[in-house]
């Protein structure tokens, strides 16, 4: 199988609260996964996901490339070709929101 080449934008952060606390995870910040304006996101355990992006930068930080380096790795495994960056674009994501939320017909 040929690989992919669309490249992802990703956002690690850290979890600073709660039970979560100290998890790594990661947001695609510019990839809308509803018609609410959450974005994807993936963490090793329970991995996809949707996560509001704004709710999370709140309860977390920026993770170091140490903390992140296992998860972008398994990402990486499964497919993904990433470009990590800081925050979000908010162009590049309502670009994406308005994809999710106006689909053009299928032919």
């Amino acid at each position: 199988m040929e690989k992919d080449n669309y490249i992802t934008d990703v956002v690690f952060r850290v979890d600073t609260t709660g039970s979560w606390k100290g998890t790594v995870f990661a947001m695609l910040p510019h990839e809308c996964s509803d018609y609410k304006g959450n974005v994807t996101c993936y963490q090793h355990v329970g991995q996809h996901s949707s996560a509001d992006y704004h709710g999370c930068v709140a309860k977390s930080r920026l993770a170091t490339e140490t903390e992140y380096a296992d998860l972008k790795r398994e990402m990486e495994n499964i497919g993904y070709v990433l470009k990590v960056i800081k925050k979000q674009d908010r162009h590049k994501f309502l670009v994406s929101y308005r994809e999710v939320t106006n689909p053009k017909p299928k032919n």
